[in-house]
């Protein structure tokens, strides 16, 4: 009772109740932040991560644009029904180059951290301008007007800049050739050797998609969505990635 009667005067003095309050906030935000100004690194090194490519990032872009966040996370959380549905759960590393990260906090669809390359091209076309033929119970709507929007990449070079400002290591090679990479990326009749030596396998280990991602002659925004969705959850090779130990 004793006990109770101390509560109720924390409780019915407002000054008090807030000075408390601030004490325990303090106390556990410390406890939080302190320790990882002790640590080496706070996100463990994975081969295979690589910023994203200029018509990735561009696709990433109308991604947010278009508020895909609001009802697709894309964080897949260490527990055994998540794993077993969408496969491994979400490394720190692979969202190292998100600016900002698309983690999601709700899902009205599925989540989206591994869903590069699990479905084809065609399929996220059709997907994208009319959800219901392929998922009929799906409340995603329309997005054919992508198709139908044709870009050119005037201001990637600014694009690249900006995330190079929020520290994504992309270096003057990748800003200056940023607009020439855009195109190629979509157009597997273009000369893409300069795109490959930069994002592909040579650097980064994995190679970078290159076609016509929506089957159109020109480059839309479809193009771009469909290249930033398909290389999510695909850097990292999870048949050989072992976690490492930072400490």
């Amino acid at each position: 009772m004793a006990f109770l009667d101390k509560h109720k005067a924390i409780e019915t003095n407002a000054t008090l109740l807030m000075v408390l309050s601030l004490l325990v906030v303090t106390i556990g935000g410390i406890v939080q932040i302190v320790p990882l100004f002790y640590l080496e690194n706070t996100i463990e090194k994975v081969e295979g991560m690589r910023p994203y490519t200029p018509l990735e990032l561009a696709g990433r872009e109308i991604y947010i644009r278009e508020g895909c966040y609001g009802c697709h996370s894309q964080m897949i959380r260490p527990m055994r029904d998540e794993v077993e549905r969408y496969g491994h759960y979400s490394l720190a590393a692979e969202s190292m180059y998100d600016r900002p990260f698309q983690w999601g906090s709700k899902r009205t669809g599925p989540d989206l951290a591994r869903v590069g390359g699990r479905y084809s091209d065609e399929w996220h076309v059709d997907h994208f301008t009319y959800a219901k033929g392929v998922v009929p119970e799906s409340v995603m709507p329309p997005y054919g007007f992508l198709a139908d929007t044709v870009i050119d990449g005037r201001y990637i070079e600014d694009l690249l800049s900006a995330h190079r400002m929020a520290s994504v290591p992309y270096n003057d090679e990748m800003v200056e050739n940023a607009r020439a990479d855009f195109a190629a990326q979509a157009d597997p009749n273009a000369d893409s050797s300069g795109l490959e030596e930069r994002y592909g396998e040579a650097v980064f280990g994995r190679a970078v998609n290159v076609r016509n991602f929506d089957g159109r002659p020109d480059l839309t925004e479809m193009d771009a969505l469909i290249a930033y969705i398909q290389v999510l959850g695909t850097m990292v090779d999870f048949s050989t990635f072992t976690p490492v130990d930072n400490r």
